[in-house]
Protein backbone atom coordinates (compact mmCIF):
# COMPACT_ATOMS: atom_id res chain seq x y z
CA UNK A 1 0.00 0.00 0.00
CA UNK A 2 1.19 3.49 -0.38
CA UNK A 3 1.51 6.36 1.32
CA UNK A 4 -1.00 7.93 -0.35
CA UNK A 5 -4.00 5.57 -0.29
CA UNK A 6 -3.14 5.29 3.77
CA UNK A 7 -4.16 7.80 6.21
CA UNK A 8 -2.33 10.93 7.59
CA UNK A 9 -2.00 8.91 10.88
CA UNK A 10 -0.98 5.27 9.10
CA UNK A 11 1.64 7.27 7.13
CA UNK A 12 3.07 9.31 10.38
CA UNK A 13 3.13 6.33 12.97
CA UNK A 14 4.52 3.64 10.20
CA UNK A 15 8.34 2.16 11.18
CA UNK A 16 10.35 2.94 8.59
CA UNK A 17 14.18 1.72 8.08
CA UNK A 18 16.38 3.77 10.43
CA UNK A 19 17.66 6.06 6.99
CA UNK A 20 13.79 7.26 6.39
CA UNK A 21 13.04 10.77 8.31
CA UNK A 22 12.49 11.01 11.74
CA UNK A 23 9.94 14.02 12.16
CA UNK A 24 6.92 13.15 9.18
CA UNK A 25 4.22 15.80 10.10
CA UNK A 26 3.38 18.83 12.07
CA UNK A 27 -0.13 18.39 13.81
CA UNK A 28 -1.69 21.07 15.43
CA UNK A 29 -3.86 19.81 18.50
CA UNK A 30 -6.62 22.18 20.38
CA UNK A 31 -7.97 21.45 23.96
CA UNK A 32 -11.68 22.31 23.41
CA UNK A 33 -14.40 23.38 25.80
CA UNK A 34 -17.03 21.22 24.09
CA UNK A 35 -16.18 18.21 22.07
CA UNK A 36 -19.62 18.20 20.09
CA UNK A 37 -19.54 21.71 19.07
CA UNK A 38 -16.13 21.31 17.37
CA UNK A 39 -16.78 18.13 16.03
CA UNK A 40 -19.80 19.84 14.23
CA UNK A 41 -17.48 22.90 13.19
CA UNK A 42 -15.00 20.58 11.74
CA UNK A 43 -16.78 17.65 10.19
CA UNK A 44 -19.73 19.19 8.92
CA UNK A 45 -18.54 22.90 8.93
CA UNK A 46 -14.83 22.17 6.90
CA UNK A 47 -15.66 18.63 5.82
CA UNK A 48 -13.25 16.73 8.31
CA UNK A 49 -13.44 13.06 8.86
CA UNK A 50 -12.53 11.44 11.91
CA UNK A 51 -10.02 8.83 11.53
CA UNK A 52 -9.16 8.09 15.44
CA UNK A 53 -11.02 8.86 18.62
CA UNK A 54 -10.72 7.95 22.23
CA UNK A 55 -13.75 7.36 24.20
CA UNK A 56 -13.36 6.44 27.61
CA UNK A 57 -16.85 6.89 28.75
CA UNK A 58 -18.74 6.44 26.14
CA UNK A 59 -17.97 9.61 23.91
CA UNK A 60 -15.48 11.70 22.12
CA UNK A 61 -12.59 13.27 24.54
CA UNK A 62 -9.88 13.03 22.07
CA UNK A 63 -9.86 13.18 18.25
CA UNK A 64 -7.79 12.88 15.29
CA UNK A 65 -9.37 14.76 12.25
CA UNK A 66 -7.73 14.88 8.51
CA UNK A 67 -8.80 16.86 5.65
CA UNK A 68 -7.30 15.76 2.27
CA UNK A 69 -3.05 16.13 3.39
CA UNK A 70 -4.21 18.22 6.69
CA UNK A 71 -4.89 16.51 10.09
CA UNK A 72 -5.00 17.71 13.64
CA UNK A 73 -6.00 16.75 17.12
CA UNK A 74 -8.95 17.86 19.51
CA UNK A 75 -8.93 16.86 23.29
CA UNK A 76 -12.12 18.17 25.42
CA UNK A 77 -11.19 19.45 28.39
CA UNK A 78 -11.99 17.97 31.70
CA UNK A 79 -14.20 19.70 33.67
CA UNK A 80 -13.02 20.90 37.22
CA UNK A 81 -12.87 17.21 39.60
CA UNK A 82 -14.03 15.14 36.54
CA UNK A 83 -11.18 13.71 36.06
CA UNK A 84 -8.76 13.25 39.24
CA UNK A 85 -7.77 16.60 40.42
CA UNK A 86 -8.10 18.00 36.98
CA UNK A 87 -8.29 21.79 37.41
CA UNK A 88 -11.15 22.44 34.55
CA UNK A 89 -10.22 24.53 31.29
CA UNK A 90 -8.17 27.37 31.53
CA UNK A 91 -9.93 30.54 31.98
CA UNK A 92 -10.23 33.23 29.25
CA UNK A 93 -10.16 33.17 25.35
CA UNK A 94 -8.15 29.52 24.48
CA UNK A 95 -6.09 30.68 20.80
CA UNK A 96 -5.12 34.51 21.50
CA UNK A 97 -2.55 34.90 18.96
CA UNK A 98 -2.30 31.72 17.36
CA UNK A 99 -3.76 30.61 13.83
CA UNK A 100 -3.07 27.65 12.07
CA UNK A 101 -2.29 28.08 8.20
CA UNK A 102 -3.49 25.33 5.80
CA UNK A 103 -1.91 25.65 2.28
CA UNK A 104 -4.43 24.85 -0.46
CA UNK A 105 -4.71 24.44 -4.78
CA UNK A 106 -7.74 26.52 -4.04
CA UNK A 107 -9.14 28.26 -1.28
CA UNK A 108 -11.64 29.69 -2.89
CA UNK A 109 -13.11 26.26 -2.51
CA UNK A 110 -12.80 26.13 0.89
CA UNK A 111 -14.64 29.33 1.38
CA UNK A 112 -17.43 27.84 -0.77
CA UNK A 113 -17.77 24.48 1.50
CA UNK A 114 -17.28 26.48 4.58
CA UNK A 115 -20.52 28.61 3.62
CA UNK A 116 -22.61 25.66 2.35
CA UNK A 117 -21.19 24.01 6.06
CA UNK A 118 -23.12 27.11 8.04
CA UNK A 119 -19.85 28.63 8.86
CA UNK A 120 -18.88 32.53 8.31
CA UNK A 121 -15.49 32.23 6.87
CA UNK A 122 -13.91 35.72 6.02
CA UNK A 123 -14.34 36.90 2.28
CA UNK A 124 -11.43 35.86 0.45
CA UNK A 125 -8.62 38.63 -0.29
CA UNK A 126 -5.28 38.49 -2.03
CA UNK A 127 -2.53 38.86 0.34
CA UNK A 128 1.27 38.36 -0.36
CA UNK A 129 0.36 36.54 -4.12
CA UNK A 130 -1.92 34.36 -2.24
CA UNK A 131 -6.07 34.10 -1.56
CA UNK A 132 -6.47 34.14 1.38
CA UNK A 133 -9.54 33.05 3.61
CA UNK A 134 -10.00 32.69 7.41
CA UNK A 135 -12.41 31.10 9.72
CA UNK A 136 -12.57 30.84 13.17
CA UNK A 137 -13.46 27.76 15.71
CA UNK A 138 -15.70 27.65 18.94
CA UNK A 139 -13.38 28.08 21.10
CA UNK A 140 -11.21 31.17 19.19
CA UNK A 141 -8.53 28.93 16.94
CA UNK A 142 -8.61 30.71 13.58
CA UNK A 143 -7.82 29.02 10.77
CA UNK A 144 -6.44 30.02 7.56
CA UNK A 145 -6.62 28.49 4.35
CA UNK A 146 -4.57 30.06 1.30
CA UNK A 147 -3.78 28.71 -2.09
CA UNK A 148 -1.59 31.05 -4.88
CA UNK A 149 -2.78 33.75 -7.64
CA UNK A 150 -1.48 35.63 -10.19
CA UNK A 151 -4.82 37.94 -9.24
CA UNK A 152 -3.28 41.26 -8.31
CA UNK A 153 -3.00 42.34 -3.88
CA UNK A 154 -5.92 43.41 -2.46
CA UNK A 155 -8.29 41.64 -4.31
CA UNK A 156 -11.44 40.72 -3.02
CA UNK A 157 -13.04 37.40 -4.22
CA UNK A 158 -16.80 39.20 -4.99
CA UNK A 159 -18.69 36.14 -6.05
Amino acid sequence: MTTAHKSLWQAANERVAPEGPNVRLTVPFFGVRDMQASLRFYQDGLGFTMTRSWEPDGRVRWCWLELDGAALMLQEFWKKGEHGDSPGPPEGPLAQGMSICFMCVDAITVYKQALAGGLTPSRPFVGNGLWVTNVTDPDGYRLEFESPTDVPEETVYTA
